[in-house]
């Protein structure tokens, strides 16, 4: 997919992220959660927020830094983490954030860090004192998927927020709201049809509702089914189950996937859990690729998942 096209995906969801608490959909505990500290004038240093991806939790940290009075980017600060991930990162956020807010701000300065969980082990470690011995000015709002992968020690640190995933019902909901400000003509079955793929993600659906929503009314369906990364990657875990399976094949199906690899490796492995879990003769076979796809793809992309598929068929040898 080329950077132009994905760009035009992304923003149907950008166009209509939640600026608002109450537009916020799913997550009605998170919610009265920091509408309380809020009222309390109580927020948390430093808050983990947590949860499957695109349910909310970048989206919530900006309402709460806004509405802690944090509107400018010199006083609300996002790191992607997956981009910068080690310790001189951690030391430049140390060294800022001793800085005096800028007037307007309410006294305080906001660091939001998407997918913190991919922090180098030295940088979670200097993040310890961050957290812990911060200004009082200074608030720190961690997002990650994977929280597992955090240092215990900074998950003591955090108060935690849980983010749940979408119900098909809900994300109906806000594919219906954007349907309507967009203007545009998108079916009934369509809209079911992304919520069920959708992985309860709204960030997904908005993607697949963007990629459907210039077409005609009839093909709208077919073009939401193609887009089905869901069956693509169970398809090619089936594919992978069977050694003999010629390596051709999974090269097609490969290149027919869109979605990114860690997404993808989380389908296959939630495929070969549910085999091995079924407890019938393929259940040590699931065991065996569980094996190989047990390690993440956030340094090697692409080609690792495709690496991971070549050594499932060829034993890794």
């Amino acid at each position: 997919m080329s950077e132009s096209t994905t760009n035009k995906h992304t923003d149907l969801y950008k166009k209509h992220r939640p600026t608002r608490f109450k537009d916020l959909v799913g997550q009605p505990q998170v919610v009265a959660q920091m509408e309380e500290w809020l009222a309390n004038k109580r927020v948390p240093n430093a808050v983990l927020l947590t949860g499957a991806s695109g349910c909310g939790k970048t989206t919530a940290a900006r309402i709460l830094a806004n509405k802690l009075g944090c509107t400018s980017r010199s006083d609300c600060q996002e790191i992607n983490v997956a981009e910068s991930r080690g310790i001189d990162m951690i030391r430049d956020v140390m060294e800022r954030m001793t800085l005096s807010p800028m007037s307007g701000s309410g006294g305080r300065r906001v660091w939001i860090m998407d997918e913190v969980a991919r922090m180098t082990s030295d940088a979670q470690s200097a993040a310890l004192k961050m957290l812990e011995d911060g200004p009082r000015h200074a608030f720190f709002f961690l997002c990650t998927t994977d929280p597992q992968k955090l240092l215990r020690t900074i998950i003591t640190r955090c108060t935690e927020l849980k983010f749940r995933a979408l119900t098909e019902s809900e994300l109906a909901e806000v594919l219906d709201d954007v349907v309507t400000k967009e203007a545009a003509k998108v079916g009934a079955a369509v809209v079911q049809k992304i919520a069920e793929m959708a992985d309860g993600s709204a960030r997904k659906a908005l993607v697949l509702l963007h990629q459907v929503m210039g077409l005609p009314a009839e093909e709208q369906l077919d073009a939401v089914q193609r887009s089905d990364s869901k069956r693509q990657a169970i398809e090619l875990a089936r594919a992978l189950m069977d050694p003999r399976t010629q390596w051709s094949k999974v090269v097609e199906l490969l290149k027919s996937l869109d979605e990114p690899p860690e997404s993808l490796r989380h389908m296959i492995l939630g495929y070969y859990q549910s085999v091995m879990l079924s407890g019938g003769v393929k259940a040590n076979r699931a065991a065996e690729l569980i094996a190989k796809f047990q390690f993440n793809t956030f340094d090697s992309g692409k080609p690792g998942l495709a690496l991971m598929c070549y050594e499932s068929l060829r034993g890794g040898k």
